[in-house]
């Protein structure tokens, strides 16, 4: 295959289609993603086939088991995946959305209208569910997508996008709206990330390294994230009936997600009392404990098994594990806590376990991350649970979109005017 002219066909066929979807209806689309959901479902069997081919193949190259758990479809993802295109289907369209109008001195009316951005490039590692997520999040912002999926998830993807453009044709739009490379050369990547007279974005989701290489590489505009170490903070003021539910589920009801708690901070006026029934329930859960010296005696002293402690180094503060490992740190209070996760964050989620109001709207307003929360799970910053319906990626970047990207975050707006005649003196 010659990358270079099918890159370039590609490319043209997505900027074509961009045009066309930007006008489309919202009737249309919502066709579109209704038809994607039930050939989704009608193709069910065929679909957990090509997952467990990859699946097999994954296991043969020796994957990591936080890559084979992103990998896995089942039977409920594949409901999930049809579920929220219907989700999706039911949202509210962005596009063609009129705010903020204000009439001037001048007697003109000025607003605002969001518009699609046109065409997204989204490259994406190992969760095959995100073929659907993106082609619909896309589809009904009126934005065409390319996408690139993980060499590992090959045979899945493939099959999902032909549930996608039997959608789109059914509702009567261009198949090329949304278009899944099908070669795995990496060199089809670099020439996505540059090739901004068809690309007006690009998104990548996948390890620290691809997105790194994407962001230094890349001639288009990128919305990213680079790394999810996200932390809870045990207030002293914390009920304990919330304390180790929370702890639990932000780390360990998923380990290879990037909403999973990796560091934990516990006040010290309460360590005693908390630590050890939080070490006790990590331990349970095969988790490795990486702790600041007076969190590791603590710990000791509460009987932990020593093959589930480690002293933590100044690294640990700043990992993303995707593992079941955890930091563990003592700090004086809220001060410190919010002091420390300002310098160790990636900027994604951090969750403060408190009653003390004054004290939980400082969290919210001081941590400078994406997602900031208040006694509840990390495992939250998620564009369904949001209400996005689903979301294209998380954002960790400060302009254009932060946190959970969704529909409104695959759009734009531009000035519009109303005048009735007037003219600038």
């Amino acid at each position: 295959m010659d990358i270079q002219a099918y890159m370039q066909t590609l490319g043209r066929e997505a900027r074509a289609a961009s045009r066309l979807l930007a006008s489309a209806s919202s009737e249309a689309k919502n066709a579109a993603l209704t038809a994607m959901a039930a050939a989704i479902r009608e193709r069910r069997a065929e679909l957990l086939a090509a997952n467990a081919r990859d699946l097999e193949e994954a296991r043969a190259a020796g994957l990591e088991p936080a890559l084979i758990d992103r990998l896995t479809l089942g039977e409920k993802g594949v409901e999930a995946m049809a579920a929220g295109l219907e989700q999706i289907a039911a949202l509210p369209d962005p596009v063609g959305e009129i705010t903020d109008v204000k009439r001037r001195p001048s007697g003109i009316q000025v607003g605002k209208m969001r518009v699609p951005l046109g065409v997204i490039g989204i490259i994406y590692e190992a969760r095959p569910n995100v073929t659907a997520d993106a082609a619909a999040l896309c589809l009904k912002s009126g934005n065409a997508a390319v996408l690139r999926g993980g060499k590992e998830a090959l045979h899945s993807n493939q099959a999902i996008a032909a549930c996608v453009r039997a959608g789109l044709a059914a509702a009567g739009l261009p198949e090329t709206a949304v278009q899944v490379l099908e070669t795995t050369d990496r060199a089809a990547v670099g020439h996505l990330i540059t090739m901004p007279e068809f690309v007006d974005v690009i998104v990548p989701r996948g390890g620290k390294g691809l997105i790194e290489r994407i962001s230094r590489e890349a001639r288009v505009p990128v919305i990213k994230h680079l790394d999810g170490n996200c932390h809870v903070y045990i207030d002293d003021a914390a009920d304990p009936a919330k304390v180790v539910p929370i702890v639990e589920n932000a780390k360990t009801q998923r380990y290879g997600t990037c909403n999973t708690a990796e560091s934990l901070l516990v006040a010290r006026p309460v360590a005693g009392r908390f630590l050890p029934e939080i070490g006790r329930m990590l331990a349970a859960k095969g988790v490795e404990m990486r702790a600041c010296p007076d969190s590791l005696a603590l710990l000791r002293e509460a009987g932990i098994a020593a093959d589930r402690l480690a002293a933590a180094s100044e690294q640990d503060w700043s990992e993303e594990y995707l593992a079941p490992i955890i930091a563990v740190k003592l700090v004086e209070g809220i001060d410190e806590a919010i002091a420390h996760i300002n310098t160790y964050s990636s900027g994604h989620t951090e969750a403060i376990v408190t009653e003390n109001y004054t004290r939980a709207m400082r969290f919210l307003r001081e941590v400078d991350s994406a997602s900031v929360m208040v006694n509840a799970s990390t495992r939250f910053a998620d564009g369904f649970e949001y209400g996005l319906g689903a979301e294209i990626g998380i954002s960790t970047d400060k302009i254009h979109a932060r946190g959970p990207v969704g529909l409104e975050g695959l759009t734009s707006q531009k000035w519009i005017v109303f005048g009735n005649g007037e003219t600038r003196r």
